[in-house]
């Protein structure tokens, strides 16, 4: 058993979780629906146990990363320029959308279909409640529910409050950074459990879904993926080379992250192997990586946020047959961009965001109703995006501020580390300070 443990684990992380892909696949096209019965609950435990990190690993990441950056590097001015690219990849996430849209046609000779029977229209929240439920009224309540956004304030203002009384709280500190790193050791338990868990979500998923339900919107399917891939490769590539980095580094280095994301379809489920990927593959300090992909999973969406209300918007208006005018497709972008930040922490983003823009724009509302019978294929890319987008900024970041350790970024290290090795010996140097305890990762 010992053998057969230790052949396992040998192979490298993306090649499990590929096999899981693969054999997941082939499961739910032989055994049909029956295979959500069989294999789906693989799939929904890992979910869980994912978010069962999620919150305490946010906690104590944060406040240990806002504990340690202090002094180190104005917290203020890292938020600064993560928001800054943040705001830019988005606005040119929008652009690729609504470029592919216009170039592809996804609506034309699109005729027949019908509103999802579990369709409503959402609510879009007032930008002063969107900002009142930023801030936790209850703490505790806040992290019993998992709200994510809510979490990170509170655990920022702990970490503010540990470095203002300095020595005092010595053994806090010491022991909130010790309660991190058993975080990060939690979550190398539980991400061993991805390529059984993809084997799951994957079977379910091709075993309940028939080609029925995507035939009539194969265009604006292909559309949207190829939009998030063209997005990732060129925009997210480019913008790594234009910083001095190899793309094909990055790529490699962020791969476990951006698998976890396609088939968990989870921005907070993906934070775990986001964090690590940046951190041990690209060299990204594990201070500021804890505050700023946490933060990205709750406000940086250029998948669910950006590309996909733009294509919609494109899709609708080409299926009800409306022109748009030059000034509507300004007003997608506008609103594609601050929505992205507006929406922060509200429960299903991604339509809310498409209600936003289409309301802006003077779309049909009813539009939305047509893609949501396939909004779980269509949130695997857009997931993908978000968080490969969530892994980006870091690195450009960590890059402009002398936070990335090259030595690292550049090394060929591909997947996550084995048990008992968080990262390699070179990564402790050259992106952090002196007696300073890691920031852990985060779900």
């Amino acid at each position: 058993m010992t053998a057969l443990f230790s052949a396992w684990f040998r192979i490298p992380f993306w090649q499990r979780v590929l096999g899981g892909f693969v054999l997941g696949a082939l499961a739910g096209w032989l055994m049909g629906p029956a295979a959500e019965t069989w294999f789906g609950p693989f799939g929904k435990a890992y979910v869980t146990l994912i978010k069962m990190i999620a919150v305490p690993l946010v906690l104590f990441a944060v406040m240990n990363a806002v504990a340690s950056l202090h002094g180190q590097k104005s917290v203020a001015a890292l938020g600064g320029r993560t928001f800054a690219w943040f705001a830019i990849t988005a606005a040119l996430a929008v652009c690729v959308g609504l470029g592919v849209g216009w170039l592809l046609e996804p609506g034309e000779g699109v005729t027949g279909l019908s509103v999802a029977a579990d369709y409503s229209v959402r609510e879009i929240p007032s930008v002063a409640q969107v900002l009142l439920d930023v801030v936790p009224g209850n703490p505790f309540k806040a992290l019993a529910e998992g709200r994510i956004l809510q979490v990170i304030v509170f655990a920022g203002l702990v970490g503010f409050a540990l470095v203002k009384l300095g020595d005092r709280v010595a053994g806090v500190r010491r022991l909130v950074g010790e309660a991190s790193e058993v975080m990060i050791q939690v979550t190398r338990f539980v991400l061993e459990t991805t390529p059984v868990g993809t084997f799951g979500l994957i079977a379910g998923l091709v075993g309940s879904y028939g080609f029925e339900k995507l035939l009539p919107l194969g265009t604006y399917v292909f559309a949207l993926y190829l939009a998030c891939a063209l997005h990732i490769v060129f925009v997210y590539g480019g913008l790594v080379a234009a910083h001095g980095l190899n793309p094909l580094k990055f790529f490699r280095g962020a791969a476990p992250g951006m698998q976890v994301a396609f088939v968990s379809s989870s921005s907070f489920a993906s934070m775990p192997a986001a964090i690590r990927s940046v951190t041990h593959n690209l060299g990204v300090d594990r201070d500021y990586a804890a505050f700023a992909v946490p933060l990205g999973a709750s406000i940086k969406m250029d998948g669910c946020g950006a590309i996909y209300p733009a294509l919609t918007a494109i899709f609708v208006a080409q299926y009800f047959g409306l022109e748009l005018a030059p000034t509507q497709y300004f007003t997608i972008l506008v609103a594609s961009v601050l929505g992205s930040f507006g929406t922060a922490g509200v429960p299903g983003t991604a339509i809310v965001m498409v209600t936003l823009v289409l309301s802006a724009a003077g779309l049909p509302l009813e539009g939305i109703g047509f893609v949501v019978a396939i909004d779980r294929v269509l949130d695997m890319m857009r997931t993908m995006t978000n968080v490969t987008g969530q892994m980006l900024v870091p690195v450009l970041v960590a890059k402009e501020t002398g936070l990335l350790d090259r030595e690292v970024f550049d090394a060929d290290v591909v997947g996550l580390p084995a048990d008992g090795d968080d990262a390699p010996p070179e990564a402790v140097s050259a992106g952090r300070g002196a007696g300073e305890s890691g920031a852990g990762s985060t779900a």
